[in-house]
């Protein structure tokens, strides 16, 4: 797959599905729109994990981030969309796929079942990837309450964690990415960005849906302690 591959919006009708006395409406709602989703029927027709794939092709044909031969590191990688693209873009064998719930094999990435918070995620991720870390992405979430000021800080709460991580494991002029949630980037993780990374800026990619409070923060040229 290319840089260019996009999902074609489908001229089908749009399909309804009708209500099963053991569905839910919302259910029956949330079916509805994946069926319809151009997205969702590009990543099954592409051989994609997830939907989610064409969020992070998105961002990076805009800024370029993911570079060929780069060592890249997906936190929270299940199923395995994000990491499908990573080793589409920087190559095969310098990807490192972690999670806390074990990935069907994807070919030309190293996947481990392994909470990138422990003391010694960062020694084991270095020593599998068999060289330094230039890239860390995060498309991590929490399961949503509902409540919008909780699920605000728990992305949150997950996102610094993946910074703190990141700090760790990148090497100079390294690139971080991660999910927020619209509403702002908390003032102390942005200050830390902008003070370790020389450019910061947020992104919502066409992939996002336009009812999703999802944004990505993307911090590139990190400045090593």
């Amino acid at each position: 797959m290319n840089r260019d591959d996009k999902p074609q919006a489908s001229r089908a009708l749009k399909v309804r599905l009708r209500t099963a006395k053991q569905r839910t409406k919302s259910s029956q709602t949330w079916l509805e729109r994946q069926i319809n989703d151009p997205y969702v029927r590009a990543a099954k027709a592409q051989g994609y994990r997830s939907r989610a794939a064409y969020k992070l092709k998105e961002m990076d044909d805009k800024h370029r981030f993911l570079k060929r031969g780069a060592r890249a590191v997906d936190l929270g990688s299940a199923p395995g969309g994000w990491t499908q693209i990573l080793v589409e873009r920087v190559g095969a064998n310098t990807v490192l796929g972690i999670d806390i719930q074990a990935i069907e094999p994807i070919e030309g990435a190293v996947l481990l079942v392994l909470d990138f918070m422990q003391a010694d995620a960062p020694a084991i991720i270095v020593q599998n990837l068999n060289g330094p870390v230039n890239i860390v992405v995060s498309d991590m979430a929490s399961p949503a309450t509902g409540h919008r000021e909780t699920d605000h800080m728990r992305v949150m709460a997950l996102c610094e964690a993946a910074l703190e991580f990141a700090i760790d494991v990148l090497e100079p002029r390294g690139t971080f990415l991660c999910k927020v949630l619209r509403g702002g980037t908390e003032r102390s993780l942005l200050e830390t960005l902008k003070r370790q990374f020389g450019k910061v800026v947020h992104i919502k990619p066409p992939a996002s849906r336009a009812d999703s409070a999802e944004m990505y923060v993307l911090a590139m040229d990190f400045r090593k302690p």
